[in-house]
């Protein structure tokens, strides 16, 4: 099968082009960004269903409609395609963090916002969320100094607003850091233990109805433990 090959020459390793966004699906692409954006999607469902070490490149390639031979050419080995795809989707997680930068809001406002896009991911990328999280469950043996470099920044911002939400009164006191990691855990659960979830409630996949009630139930969850008293009126 022939590929396209555009004459300018680019880094497949760093260029973040690629399906950072709606808009990037959008706008129009270079003939070298289409294909591997097809290629990094693919390699989602693929590295999703059998791991890091069950992936074959020329499984990856076949389900794309490639050949090997072509699927090298973007990403010449199989950690360099697999750390694209986890910047890929560290890079949508991380776009729902930036909620809480919105101070003009209240917080419970935002912090409604902020798990309502966490579920959305869960919900429209399950398979990217598998794959971030088999490679946590790992030992984040590939991408511990990414995960290190991109998440603490946007995580230290964060925390600082509930540390300022805390000292205007507008907050009860609470543990910023671990009430961040109680909504990232019960929020990517709808995506990591899925699964699990359809089993229980006797239908596959999780439908609109059930992130609707998950919503609610977090959102009311943490806003009780958050909300001063006379807010919780």
């Amino acid at each position: 099968m022939q590929t396209d090959v555009p004459s300018t020459n680019v880094n497949t390793a760093t260029d973040a082009s690629v399906g950072t966004s709606s808009s990037a699906i959008t706008k129009l692409l270079r003939p070298r960004d289409v294909h591997e954006a097809r290629i990094i999607q693919t390699a989602i469902e693929v590295f999703a269903e059998a791991g890091y070490a069950g992936t074959a490149l020329a499984a990856i390639a076949d389900r794309a409609n490639l050949s090997k031979q072509n699927l090298l050419y973007y990403f010449p080995t199989k950690p360099i395609l697999y750390q694209r795809v986890l910047d890929f989707v560290l890079d949508q997680w991380l776009d729902r963090m930036n909620i809480l930068a919105q101070e003009e809001q209240e917080p419970a406002e935002l912090i409604r916002a902020y798990i309502r896009a966490k579920l959305q991911f869960s919900k429209e990328q399950p398979q990217a969320s598998r794959v971030y999280a088999m490679e946590v469950i790992g030992g984040a043996q590939f991408y511990a100094e990414s995960m290190r470099e991109k998440i603490l920044p946007m995580l230290q911002k964060d925390i600082a607003v509930f540390e300022r939400w805390i000292a205007q009164g507008k907050i009860a006191p609470i543990n910023p850091t671990h009430l961040l990691f109680s909504i990232w855990a019960m929020t990517q659960s709808y995506a990591d233990f899925a699964t699990q979830m359809s089993l229980v409630l006797g239908h596959t996949p999780l439908n609109d109805e059930d992130f609707a009630v998950a919503e609610q139930f977090i959102v009311e969850m943490v806003l009780a433990r958050v909300c001063l008293p006379h807010q919780q009126a």
